[in-house]
């Protein structure tokens, strides 16, 4: 019969469990908003790249528009069920930001979806 494993004594503890401790402790201390409006800046930059916004000479090679449809989608996800969390401060740039990417999308499509149907829009309403 195995005897069950003891918990680590606190100074057992290797230096990756005091890294999970600090990054617990780290974002215990950051408020939702900051949090929401972090994970969008991320998806709004990828999608970025991905709709060949990089203004890197080889922005064109990072462009893939399949890959920029999800981020964007995910995005327009996001924002729109935690509007009314963030409140409209926060709220309007994110809509701002999401609605250039949607045009921006648009405009590297070869074949643009129709309005209402691009990326997002069934959460956001059409874009012009």
């Amino acid at each position: 019969m195995s005897s069950p494993t003891a918990s680590p004594a606190p100074d057992d503890l290797t230096p990756q469990h005091d890294d999970v401790r600090t990054a617990t402790r780290d974002i215990a201390d950051v408020g939702a908003v900051e949090i929401i409006t972090t994970a969008a800046v991320h998806l709004m930059s990828a999608a970025a790249v991905k709709c060949g916004l990089s203004g890197d000479a080889n922005a064109e090679e990072q462009t893939d528009l399949d890959e920029a449809r999800k981020l964007i989608v995910a995005l327009a996800g996001l924002i729109t069920s935690a509007a009314p969390e963030i409140g409209s401060q926060h709220a309007r740039s994110l809509r701002d930001g999401l609605r250039s990417l949607q045009l921006a999308f648009r405009e590297a499509s070869p074949f643009p979806d129709a309005p209402g149907d691009g990326p997002g829009e069934n959460l956001t309403g059409a874009v012009r």
